[in-house]
This record gives C-alpha cells, sequence and structure tokens, in this order.
C-alpha cells in the first residue's frame, strides 16, 4: 500500500498528466504559451493581465466509506497490535481555466476535461513514470518535490485510483468562491478515488503454517450444509414433556456425535458446578441416551453415583465431549439448556389446624439446597416453605385457605416449584393432553 506521500503524488500524478495532454494536443498553438499548476486559488498570480493557464486545486478530503469498516485494528489477548487498518480517502479537485483571451478559458478547461475523461483510471505506469526520471534522465535533475514523491509506492497499492466528475451546484461553487476570495473563473469538480494508505506501526506476525489437518492431510470438503464439528441440536425429555426428572433418560440429539471417550457434561450455573455422565449402549452419529441418575460429581473420588446429593432441581447447560475418530485432541460441542423438575413423592402429609390453617409436609427429590426458592402450589394457591437451613429433601409449608377448599374429601392438584422449575403436572403423552391424577392431595 501506499503511505504518507499519496495524497501529494496524486496530484502530481494529474498534473503531469494534464501537461503532457495540453502538449500532446498542441493546445499552445491555439492559446499560446500554457502553464499547469496546482495551487490555492488565491496564490495563482494575475497581476492585471491573465495567462493561459490550467489550475488543478485539491480542495477537500473525506473517507472512503467502502474501506471505512475494513480491517479494524485488532489486538492479541496480550494487547499486541496483529492487525493495521488503512486509511482510505477520496481526494476532491477543482479544475480551473485562466485565459489571457477571449474563448481561451473555454478551450483549456474543454482540453483538460477531455484528457480527465479519456484517463479514467490512473495506471500503474503511468504514476511510475509521472513520478520517475525517464531514462537515460538522472533522478538527481528531479525538482525536489518529486525526489520525495517518488518514494510514495502510489502505484503499488490494492486499488487503483479513479476519476470522476462530480457534479457541482451554482451555490456550492458560490460557496467555494466566496472562500477564495477570489473572482470566479470557470470550474469542474473531479474526485479521485481511492487512496489507501498504510499504517507504519509495528504489529506482530505468527509463524508460517507447518502442517494444514491431521497428517498434514490438507482440508476435507463435505458435500453438505451442515458443520464439520459435533453439534448438538435437542435435548429430549421423555413423554414429550418439558423437563426431565431425576430418574429420567434423556435423548440428545445432533451431528458428528460419533467418537470413544464421550462424556456427557451438565453445568450448573448458579452452583458453578459440573456433573458428568456416561453414553448409554448404543451412541451414534446423531442420537445419544444418557440416564441422569449416572451423573456423578469428578471432582468427589470415585464411588457409586449419589443423584440425590449431586443434582438440584433447576437449568442445567448440556454438552457432549468426545473424541472423534482419527483425531487426538477432545472436541467439546455447543451447549443446550435442560430442565430438571423436582418430583413430589406422595402421598404428602396434610394436617388442618386452627383458623382454617392446613400444614403440608412434602417429601421431594433431588433434595433442596438452603439457598433455592421453594413454594407449593395447591389448586391456584402459592405457599412459599419454611426455612430449610440444610440441604434437605423434606420440606413443610403452611398457609390459611378458603373453607370451601377444606372439606375433607377434597382433592387438589399441587405442583412444587423449585427456582422456577415446577414438578410435572400435566400428562403431555396423552391426546389432548391431561392432568396427572396422582399429583393430587386430599384434604382430611
Amino acid at each position: 500500500m501506499s503511505n504518507a506521500l499519496a495524497i501529494a503524488a496524486v496530484t502530481a500524478v494529474l498534473k503531469d498528466l494534464l501537461n503532457n495532454g495540453l502538449i500532446d494536443h498542441d493546445v499552445s498553438t491555439h492559446v499560446g504559451p500554457v502553464k499547469v499548476t496546482a495551487l490555492p486559488p488565491d496564490r495563482v498570480k494575475i497581476n492585471g493581465e491573465e495567462s493561459s493557464q490550467l489550475n488543478l486545486f485539491m480542495y477537500q478530503v473525506t473517507p472512503n466509506i467502502g474501506w471505512r469498516n475494513v480491517d479494524l485494528p485488532s489486538r492479541s489477548p496480550r494487547g499486541e497490535r496483529i492487525n493495521n487498518p488503512p486509511l482510505a480517502l477520496d481526494l476532491h479537485y477543482l479544475l480551473t481555466a485562466y485565459g489571457s483571451q477571449e474563448h481561451h478559458t473555454e478551450i483549456l478547461l474543454g482540453y483538460g476535461m477531455q484528457i480527465l475523461h479519456e484517463t479514467p483510471v490512473l495506471g500503474r505506469d503511468a504514476i511510475r513514470k509521472a513520478l520517475a526520471a525517464p531514462s537515460p534522465v538522472n533522478g538527481t535533475v528531479l525538482p525536489e518535490p518529486f525526489k520525495t514523491l517518488s518514494a510514495s509506492d502510489l502505484a503499488d497499492q490494492i486499488e487503483q485510483i479513479k476519476l470522476t466528475l462530480q457534479p457541482q451546484t451554482s451555490e456550492e461553487l458560490s460557496k467555494l468562491w466566496a472562500a477564495f476570495q477570489v473572482h470566479y473563473r470557470p470550474t469542474t469538480a473531479y474526485q479521485a478515488s481511492v487512496v489507501l494508505i498504510e499504517s507504519q506501526r509495528s504489529r506482530i506476525q505468527p509463524l508460517p503454517v507447518l502442517t494444514v489437518g491431521p497428517a498434514d492431510q490438507g482440508v476435507f470438503v463435505l458435500p453438505t450444509l451442515l458443520s464439520p464439528l459435533p453439534t448438538l441440536t435437542a435435548v429430549i425429555p421423555p413423554k414429550k414433556q418439558i423437563s426431565a426428572m431425576l430418574d429420567d433418560v434423556i435423548i440428545l440429539e445432533g451431528h458428528h456425535l460419533d467418537g470413544s471417550s464421550i462424556t456427557i457434561r451438565f453445568f450448573d450455573p448458579l452452583r458453578k458446578k459440573i456433573l458428568e455422565a456416561d453414553p448409554m449402549a448404543g451412541p451414534t452419529a446423531t442420537r445419544i441416551s444418557v440416564a441422569l441418575a449416572d451423573a456423578i460429581d469428578p471432582e468427589v473420588p470415585p464411588g457409586p453415583p449419589q443423584p440425590e446429593k449431586n443434582w438440584s432441581a433447576g437449568v442445567y447447560t448440556v454438552a457432549v465431549v468426545l473424541k472423534r475418530p482419527g483425531e487426538t485432541t477432545f472436541r467439546t460441542t455447543n451447549e443446550l439448556t435442560l430442565s430438571l423438575a423436582p418430583k413430589i413423592v406422595f402421598p404428602v402429609s396434610v394436617t388442618k389446624g386452627a383458623d382454617n390453617k392446613v400444614t403440608f409436609d412434602v417429601t421431594c427429590q433431588p433434595e433442596v439446597r438452603p439457598e433455592q426458592r421453594v413454594v407449593l402450589i395447591v389448586s391456584h394457591q402459592e405457599i412459599p416453605s419454611k426455612a430449610h437451613p440444610t440441604q434437605t429433601g423434606s420440606l413443610t409449608f403452611e398457609a390459611v385457605f378458603l373453607p370451601e377448599m377444606l372439606e375433607a374429601g377434597t382433592k387438589h392438584l399441587v405442583r412444587l416449584r423449585v427456582d422456577g422449575v415446577e414438578s410435572i403436572l400435566i400428562d403431555r403423552s396423552k391426546t389432548p393432553p391431561a392432568f396427572d391424577p396422582s399429583q393430587e392431595v386430599t384434604m382430611p
């Protein structure tokens, strides 16, 4: 890419293009000697009588929209710069004609516009030729600015410089010339796009790649839109339920799940705890079965699973860790959510007291931790649990009921909600779904 000298180099190349074009068209035979300059309009010397002159003035620089968000700067985790964005600019020029006699300005402006119209792109060879001394002339005879601009590397940037005629309204032109504080002369506007200035900041460079793929086998191309990585697509509890229970077997569906040393990993985001389980017999690349009761805590010494102690009702994430065939490293799939519902162990002890107060003694699985929020819902009434300072599977609930709910023999559907996950009350395996009659308590 080019460097900070590129802006001046573009102006120099355009000036050289106009100068050579006027010579090729032998314009001096029509209007006399002609100069091509690149000065601000207020520095063009008139001195009472104007000479024939074309002036190219860069009046504005704007960021290029197409390159503005390309190759944004980025750093490594240690803060090292690993990438540098180019400074992408569009240059805006005014081409102004000055004449010593009638029609000379129109003639000069016409030739100038024709030259730029016939050169819509500044070729790389043309840029090198304009900024370098022609052979056999030595570069030391070049004007001092050209000696500097030859190091701009403008011809080597990725994008070529494109010239576009830009329409200007009379209001825009009047504002520009009012800012110049000089008399207006015939003018057209052009845009040169795009100049890419490369940052000179140092950056780290990675080592070359030695191998691609296992045993340097290269990149594998598969005739499918599926990702080649192990991926989970669904976690399916039994009987069409939306939650699983502790003694359930769940199904994991996905693709590329085949391999050796398969482990299912469950993560509790509240406790920051991981449980692991082995798949049941017969896992395939698209389907794995796992029994929740088989999950163990890897931080606990080896022993039989303790589902009552390890699990807690709530929301978990599920992932599969495996080693694919032919690979030496383990891969971990994406994570999906699994709701583990509490289970009420029936019968539930119901005791009626004075003032319509009813006490429910509930045994649940898995055990409830002290910090968990527990509510028993009897029909439509929520009853918070009494304090349980230790992990326990026995909970007590007390509430005042309406008289019509206290009649002996009255049955009420009950649900236990732990950290937002409710026990399973609806049998979704039936069509249409129905309430499970086993989830009831009877008033004594």
